[in-house]
């Protein structure tokens, strides 16, 4: 165990302890703006469906029950613009980190293998490729990589932390040089339907996929869409072959999302209702939070779409999580997400109304 443990780096939130507990010292309390963790309620259909799916005695299928699927497909039919959609094309997971975790060890991947990501991006795409040995990459432009032992090509519209939208020419564009160098490409969009100030597009969208889903898989989660982080609620969508082939191992390693977690997810994306609900109170806070950062001195870059703002007052990245702390706000440092963002700090815009405009407050 030691010998996988040392492959990874150290767990990055821990360092962000002694900055909590400046912030909780605060008289009026920790504003904690560091993690983006739902807060809302989760929305009463959904928590009917299931309720009412609470008496489920036996196994759940890793493939899901026929609604789901169907669920899963038409979704991506109605929201992403993926035609002729099929249950081979969705497999639902437990909780999209989980997938970004294991996903290359599931491909088989390892040593002499390469895994690329943005240069700054979510901290699991590189701790999946260092659990199963292959060499972590990062990259400005994937097609500027050396294509040789590259498997996988993790690309994240909306993107997590800095919130930039990758437009529909270049995603198109670097899913043309994947299949020309036969390297197989994981879109993480997770914050898709959370778009402000671009229109988020997938990768199985026709003008980017060109009609065929090989070598392309999207990855969706509801934690953010429909509060449900809690319900361990996410699926890919794409390559048929590829998924069939994740099927059989997630089968064999008994990955399988509780039963009436399916249903719930079945409610959740048969309803955009919710959704709209929510971004409308993911917008107002949002744009509290904006105007605050900018009018005390921040300049935001990026942040068209997401959950967060990509700050910076051009300095060293911890000063930054110092100075807010001595006011009560928490924010992760940019170092998180890569040594790029050693002079940004990613605030997250998922606590209550009461607590933004706490923050919002103490900016003034």
């Amino acid at each position: 165990m030691s010998a996988v443990s040392s492959r990874l780096p150290v767990f990055p939130w821990d360092k962000l302890e002694p900055y909590k507990k400046t912030a909780l010292s605060h008289p009026d309390g920790i504003v904690d703006l560091s993690v983006g963790t739902p807060v809302d309620p989760v929305p009463a259909l959904i928590q009917e469906a299931l309720v009412a799916a609470a008496d489920s005695p036996g196994y759940p299928t890793v493939w899901g029950t026929p609604a789901l699927r169907d669920a899963l497909t038409g979704w991506c039919e109605r929201r992403l613009g993926a035609v002729g959609f099929a249950h081979e094309n969705v497999l639902p997971v437990v909780g999209s980190k989980e997938l970004v975790a294991w996903l290359p060890t599931q491909l088989g991947l390892g040593p002499g293998d390469r895994v690329a990501y943005p240069r700054l991006a979510y901290p699991t795409y590189e701790v999946g490729a260092r659990l199963c040995g292959a060499e972590p990459v990062v990259y400005d432009d994937p097609t500027e990589l050396d294509p040789a032992g590259l498997k996988l090509l993790w690309l994240n519209s909306p993107s997590n932390p800095t919130g930039r939208v990758l437009p529909r020419e270049e995603l198109t564009r670097i899913v043309a040089w994947a299949r020309e160098h036969g390297v197989l490409v994981f879109s993480d969009e997770c914050y898709l339907e959370l778009g402000w100030e671009a229109d988020p597009v997938s990768v199985l969208h026709p003008d980017v996929s060109g009609g065929s889903y090989e070598g392309i898989v999207a990855v969706h989660s509801l934690s953010k869409r429909s509060n449900l982080a809690g319900y361990r609620a996410a699926f890919v969508a794409g390559d048929a072959a590829v998924l069939g082939e994740l099927l059989q191992i997630r089968k064999h390693g008994g990955m399988m999302t509780a039963a009436p977690v399916q249903a719930a997810t079945v409610a959740a994306l048969g309803d955009d209702t919710h959704v709209a609900e929510q971004r409308g109170r993911y917008a107002a806070r949002r744009d509290a939070l904006k105007a605050a950062l900018e009018a005390h001195g921040f300049r935001i870059e990026h942040s068209e779409a997401s959950l967060y703002l990509w700050a910076t007052r051009d300095e060293p990245c911890w000063d930054t999580v110092a100075y807010l702390a001595e006011k009560g706000v928490l924010v992760a440092p940019g170092d998180f997400y890569g040594e790029a963002g050693a002079r940004f700090v990613r605030v997250a815009f998922t606590a209550t109304d009461e607590r933004v405009a706490a923050a919002v407050k103490r900016l003034g």
